[in-house]
């Protein structure tokens, strides 16, 4: 059994690499800040969930053709978004320092939630397969579709209050928060910033793994068939 992950996240490849999972990468190539405009063009402004369950779509969808190594694809196209919410405003990645810092400031000794979103497309075989219980336990907003199913899973991550800003500077100079949804990490130099964590911890890294467990069981597929052989 085939999982295809349609995402170059080394968090989300580290995520799966530590269940004993070995993902095939499909790059996406999806225009995310494109996708999200057309989307509240249509419908409206995006809440934090509609937005990564969107993204984490459009990710698996748009390699659903890919032919790795010449072949079709056979099992499952997993597609993942995360955002972090923080007094009713959606981040992304902040990219530059000066918007990471101010992040940090503001966020120190409160809480925020981080939404993962997921996106499986049954293709075993290379044609798709109707889904059988899409939703996934304690994950909101589950839609699923002939073949597809999909969830949000959200974690409320708590700051500790008495971070130094010689602390967050030297966070921010280390690069590490720059290319991250909220501007951190729980599993990297940021870890001894994070007081606790409500949820699934994972879901913070970059994918509930429990919710992927949880979507592969409504296909009748154990999240065991995917390890990979022992050497």
């Amino acid at each position: 059994m085939r999982l295809y992950l349609a995402s170059t996240s080394p968090a989300r490849l580290a995520l799966l690499r530590q269940i004993g999972i070995e993902p095939v990468i499909l790059p996406s190539q999806v225009d995310e800040e494109a996708a999200v405009i057309a989307a509240e063009a249509a419908s409206g402004p995006l809440s934090a969930p509609a937005l990564v369950q969107l993204l984490a779509r459009l990710k698996a969808e748009a390699v659903l053709a890919a032919t790795p190594g010449g072949q079709p694809l056979d099992g499952f196209v997993l597609g993942g978004d995360s955002a972090f919410e923080f007094d009713g405003v959606i981040y992304g990645k902040p990219h530059r320092p000066e918007i990471a810092k101010e992040r940090w400031l503001r966020q120190r000794g409160r809480s925020g939630v981080l939404h993962s979103g997921h996106w499986l497309v049954d293709r075993r075989a290379g044609a798709a397969v109707a889904a059988g219980a899409a939703g996934a336990a304690g994950a909101a907003g589950a839609a699923g579709a002939a073949g597809a199913a999909g969830a949000v899973t959200s974690a409320t991550v708590e700051f500790a209050a008495d971070i130094a800003e010689a602390e967050i500077d030297a966070y921010i100079a280390s690069g590490e928060p720059l290319e991250v949804a909220g501007a951190f990490t729980v599993d990297g130099l940021a870890a001894p910033f994070i007081q606790s964590i409500t949820g699934a911890p994972s879901t913070v890294i970059g994918m509930s793994l429990p919710t992927v467990r949880e979507l592969l069981g409504g296909f009748g597929v154990s999240i065991s068939d995917f390890w990979a052989p022992p050497l």
